[in-house]
C-alpha cells in the first residue's frame, strides 16, 4: 500500500477533538462494554488527565460504569476512595488527602486534574445510596510498607488474634529498614525470603473475610492489602532477576485487582481503567511479546473476551512534560521534541496538525498500519537525549480500539513537588 492510501485512511477515520462534546464519536465507538482502558503516553502530561476525566465522567453518567482502579497505590487511593463516598474522617478536601502522599512519583495522583476529577466524583455519589455510588482505587503493587501499617490497623479493631502473624511478617523485614530494592537483592541471591510469612499473612486474613456474612469494604480493603504484601514481595525478589518475570508479576496483580473489584460490585460492576499505554494497550501488538511480557489490556481481553473490552491509547506530537532524569530524583518540567520521522505520532501531525480521534477498527485494511509502527513511551524517568529509545513498535489498529491525539501537549500540575526547571 502506498503511503497516501495510509494517510487518506487514518484521516477519514479521524475526527476532530477540541470540545467536550466532541466525545459523542467516541462514546458511540465504545458501545458497552464491561472494561474501558484509558492510557496515556506519560506520567506528566496534562491533557491525557483532563480527557480521560471527561471520558470517565460521561462514561459514569451515560453507561453506568462505577468503578474506577488507576495505575497508583491501593492505600492512597482508598483514601480518595473512602473521601467520595461521605466519610467524614477521609480529609477536608481531595488536595488535602494528596497532600499526605509520599511515595515517589507522588506527582502522579497528587496533581491538581486530579483533584479536580476527585471533587466532582463527591458530588455525583452524594446523596447515592451505598449500592449506586462510584469507587475509586489504585491496583498497582508497590505500597508493601503502607500495606502493611494498614492492615495492622485493621487487625487492632477486628481480629488482634493475627496480629503475630503480622508481627512475624514485619520483623522478617526489619533488617531491611523499608528499603524494598536492597530486601530484593538479597532474595535474588536467596539470603532473604519471607515469601512463607506473607503467605500465612494473607491466607489468615482470606479466612477471617471469608466469615463475615456480608463482607464490607473495609474488610475488602484489608484483604487487599494482605495480597498486595504478598504480591510485592514477589516482584521485589523477581526484580534482579528478570525484569520480564517482575513486569508480569505487577501486571497480573492489576489485573487480580481489577477482578476482586468487579467480584465485590456484583454483577452490576462496569470498570474503567486509568493506566499508561504500556500497560492497557494489548502487548500482543508490540515487541513486548517477544520477551515474553504480558500486560492488563491483553490480560483483560483474553479473559473478558475482546468485545468485553475497549481500549484508548493516548499521545502527542510535542510537548513538555513532568517526569525525572532518575528513579527517585526530583521532578522537572522537560521538553518532549517533536515525533520522530516514520512514527506514528508523525504520521498523524502529517495529516493535520490538530487534536484528534482515530477510531482503529477500519486501519487493519491497510498493510502498512497492520507492520509495526513506532509509537512514543514516556515513564516517570524521561532522557530525551535518547529519543528513539522511548519508541515502542506497535501495530496500532490491534494495540488499541481508539487512539487520541494531541498535537501540542502541556505539563501536569502537581500539587506537591517543587518542579526543577
Amino acid at each position: 500500500m502506498k503511503e497516501n492510501h495510509t494517510t487518506s485512511l487514518v484521516a477519514e477515520n479521524s475526527y476532530e477533538l477540541e470540545q467536550p462534546q466532541d466525545l459523542d464519536v467516541l462514546l458511540k465507538d465504545i458501545g458497552n462494554p464491561r472494561y474501558v482502558l484509558l492510557g496515556e503516553a506519560s506520567h506528566g502530561t496534562k491533557e491525557y488527565y483532563t480527557w480521560r476525566a471527561e471520558i470517565t465522567k460521561r462514561l459514569i453518567e451515560e453507561k453506568g460504569f462505577n468503578v474506577i482502579t488507576v495505575e497508583g497505590d491501593w492505600p492512597d487511593l482508598y483514601k480518595l476512595n473512602q473521601y467520595i463516598k461521605g466519610t467524614e474522617q477521609a480529609g477536608a478536601s481531595a488536595e488535602a488527602i494528596m497532600q499526605t502522599f509520599d511515595r515517589w512519583p507522588t506527582w502522579m495522583w497528587a496533581n491538581e486534574e486530579m483533584a479536580e476529577l476527585t471533587e466532582w466524583l463527591k458530588q455525583h455519589n452524594n446523596g447515592l445510596s451505598a449500592s449506586q455510588q462510584v469507587g475509586l482505587y489504585g491496583m498497582d503493587v508497590y505500597s508493601l510498607w503502607d500495606s502493611l501499617d494498614e492492615l495492622e490497623q485493621y487487625l487492632r479493631k477486628n481480629n488482634t488474634e493475627l496480629l503475630p502473624q503480622l508481627q512475624k511478617v514485619k520483623n522478617c523485614f526489619a533488617p531491611y529498614a523499608q528499603d524494598e530494592q536492597r530486601y530484593g537483592y538479597e532474595a535474588s541471591r536467596g539470603t532473604a525470603s519471607c515469601a512463607d510469612e506473607l503467605a500465612i499473612l494473607l491466607e489468615d486474613v482470606q479466612k477471617h473475610v471469608a466469615q463475615k456474612a456480608i463482607p464490607t469494604e473495609e474488610d475488602f480493603d484489608a484483604s487487599q492489602n494482605a495480597l498486595i504484601a504478598a504480591n510485592a514481595e514477589d516482584y521485589y525478589s523477581e526484580m534482579y532477576q528478570s525484569n520480564a518475570g517482575s513486569w508480569n508479576i505487577r501486571d497480573r496483580h492489576m489485573v487480580k485487582t481489577i477482578n476482586r473489584l468487579v467480584d465485590f460490585y456484583g454483577p452490576s460492576a462496569k470498570v474503567i481503567v486509568w493506566a499508561h499505554n504500556t500497560h492497557i494497550g494489548d502487548a500482543r501488538a508490540t515487541d513486548m511479546l517477544q520477551s515474553g511480557t504480558v500486560n492488563v489490556g491483553q490480560l483483560v481481553r483474553e479473559e473478558q473476551g475482546e468485545e468485553n473490552v475497549y481500549a484508548v491509547g493516548f499521545g502527542s506530537y510535542q510537548s513538555t512534560v513532568v517526569a525525572a532524569n532518575k528513579w527517585g530524583n526530583p521532578a522537572q518540567i522537560m521538553h518532549v521534541p517533536q515525533g520522530i520521522a516514520g512514527s506514528w505520532e508523525a504520521l498523524l501531525h502529517g495529516i493535520n496538525p490538530a487534536n484528534k480521534v482515530v477510531l482503529m477498527e477500519n486501519l487493519a485494511e491497510d498493510n502498512r498500519l497492520t507492520k509495526q509502527i513506532g509509537h512514543r513511551a514516556i515513564g516517570v524517568v524521561y532522557n530525551p537525549g535518547s529519543e528513539r529509545g522511548n519508541y515502542v513498535p506497535s501495530v496500532l489498529p490491534e494495540r488499541y480500539n481508539a487512539f487520541i491525539f494531541f498535537d501540542k501537549t502541556e505539563a501536569l500540575n502537581p500539587l506537591k513537588t517543587e518542579l526543577a526547571q
